[in-house]
């Protein structure tokens, strides 16, 4: 299950934006190309937030396409499948590119603890 070190590494980016303040949720992009599987993805940011100020966080998680580019038909699209074949003509010789970002977007701390990572929609 590779999404725990994907969530060691974002429970400690959140730890240093946090400065020891309870943290209500967050939200991350991961790209496809991870293979991320959200409830995996849950759990292990469960295990590797537990007893920091992100144990009682909401993730949201958001998986970001792949631009898939056909050589056979010139077709371009996105796609989350990491086995993406071209969807208009079926071919597997495609040129894949982006999907591999990991992002940590924004951060929103619990009621009176302080403000919010700057960038957060919200």
């Amino acid at each position: 299950m590779h999404e725990i070190g994907l969530c060691e590494g974002l429970v400690e980016l959140i730890h240093q934006q946090a400065g020891g303040r309870p943290v209500a949720s967050a939200r991350v992009r991961v790209g496809a190309r991870h293979a991320v599987v959200q409830e995996a993805f849950g759990q292990a940011f469960t295990l590797a937030a537990a007893g920091t100020a992100a144990q009682d966080a909401v993730i949201d998680l958001v998986i970001m396409p792949m631009t898939v580019e056909c050589r056979s038909c010139g077709d371009r699209s996105e796609s989350v499948d990491t086995l993406a074949n071209c969807p208009r003509c079926t071919s597997g010789d495609v040129d894949v590119t982006g999907g591999d970002e990991l992002v940590l977007e924004s951060v929103w701390f619990s009621e009176g603890a302080g403000a919010r990572v700057p960038g957060h929609p919200r």
